[in-house]
């Protein structure tokens, strides 16, 4: 109910209330006539609704438009340095302690860890336009769900290799970040974070009504990795090497010259253009570099689990990938890794409990309380603060 009544103020335009009554309306009607003609569509007919609604008004029915305005925003250390000798020496610890685990843990942790750099990628995927580029997508989970049922429809129904089948899922993903990319990036604020929901709903539809190549509600099985990657250590090993030459590539991206024009898009809008830049080509590029890597995360992930099902594109996947980035942090790279690591780790441990969602909940809540910049910007505050100090003794 909470998606639909976002809906329906959206669009009817913000802060307008005829709109949203008027809205309302529309999308009852509509549903009526849908039930009555075309039932399957109202799965997803208030989202076309809003699709058709934000292309033709970007503010809503009756909503006005948004004062474009400039808005200093992010750490300071975030967007001039580079990681230093100290965090490199910190990354190749971890990542040699990484490679050593399998030969001293069980291998449920390999499990695990494998989902953990699985939605280590998806998230840091995320803030690459979250965090940079100041655009909040309520719908990332499109992507991810595009790649997961790209490779399980390629090795499925095409009988392609498993090596193909994860080539083909990061095409699949940018395929769908390209045309979606184009229509979000000319909205902004809760507008564009609402069509991008919109678009994820539409592809949540797809897969779930298109029996035939989708497998509807119980989904692709059988998506096994290939006979050498059978092995939980090997496809740990597989898990771990591309995560963690994605993660390097995202980071690359964020101190590029692409990576700067995010930020400046994000803080200084009217600046940028004002010296020719097009802000919409870099944020639609943004978009669709992003689309890419959640669409290998995704192809990891079904691979992973051997099934892909509705399920990885619905709401709650795009919110659980805007979760890890807020918990850990969003204006640092390192920020959504730590997010999904704390995430996945408090959702498996918690799970054994009767009311483990309420219980997760409120760790959540908590640690957004008592960490408002998350929890790697919150203790580099803390760190910084007690630093100063001693500077000025």
């Amino acid at each position: 109910i909470i998606a639909t009544v976002f809906v329906v103020v959206v669009i009817g335009g913000m802060g307008s209330i005829v709109g949203a009554f008027l809205a309302a309306v529309i999308i009852s009607e509509l549903n009526a006539f849908g039930i009555l003609i075309f039932p399957k569509i109202t799965l997803v007919l208030m989202f076309l609704v809003m699709v058709v609604v934000l292309v033709i008004r970007p503010y809503g029915i009756l909503g006005k438009p948004e004062t474009q305005t400039e808005k200093p925003g992010g750490e300071l250390e975030s967007i001039t340095q580079s990681p230093g000798r100290r965090a490199l020496f910190g990354f190749i610890t971890l990542l040699g302690a990484l490679v050593v685990l399998p030969f001293v843990v069980q291998e449920f942790y390999l499990v695990l860890l494998t989902e953990v750099f699985v939605f280590a990628l998806f998230a840091a995927s995320l803030h690459l336009i979250m965090g940079n580029g100041g655009m909040v997508s309520f719908g990332h989970a499109a992507y991810f769900g595009l790649g997961a049922y790209g490779a399980g429809i390629a090795l499925v129904y095409f009988n392609w290799p498993m090596e193909a089948a994860l080539l083909a899922a990061p095409v699949i993903a940018v395929a769908g970040a390209t045309v979606f990319g184009w229509f979000c990036v000319r909205l902004s604020g809760v507008y564009m974070a609402m069509l991008s929901l919109a678009f994820a709903q539409i592809v949540w539809s797809v897969v779930f009504q298109w029996t035939e190549m989708t497998g509807g509600e119980d989904g692709l099985v059988g998506i096994w990795p290939a006979e050498w990657l059978s092995s939980r250590v090997a496809f740990y090993y597989l898990t771990l090497a591309l995560c963690t030459a994605c993660v390097l590539v995202i980071w690359r991206i964020i101190f590029a010259p692409f990576g700067f024009f995010l930020r400046a898009g994000r803080d200084s809008p009217i600046r940028l253009e004002s010296i020719g830049v097009d802000l919409r080509r870099q944020r639609w590029f943004g978009f669709m570099i992003a689309g890419l890597f959640a669409g290998v995360a995704g192809g990891i992930y079904g691979f992973s689990k051997g099934v892909v099902d509705p399920s990885t594109v619905d709401i709650p996947r795009s919110i659980d990938a805007l979760m890890m980035v807020l918990i850990g942090g969003v204006h640092t790279l390192t920020g959504p890794l730590v997010g999904a690591v704390t995430f996945v780790v408090l959702e498996d441990r918690l799970a054994t409990f009767e009311f483990w969602r309420a219980l997760f909940g409120g760790i959540i809540i908590v640690i957004c309380v008592v960490m408002p910049a998350g929890i790697v910007g919150s203790t580099r505050q803390v760190i910084s603060r007690f630093a100063s100090k001693d500077v000025e003794r």
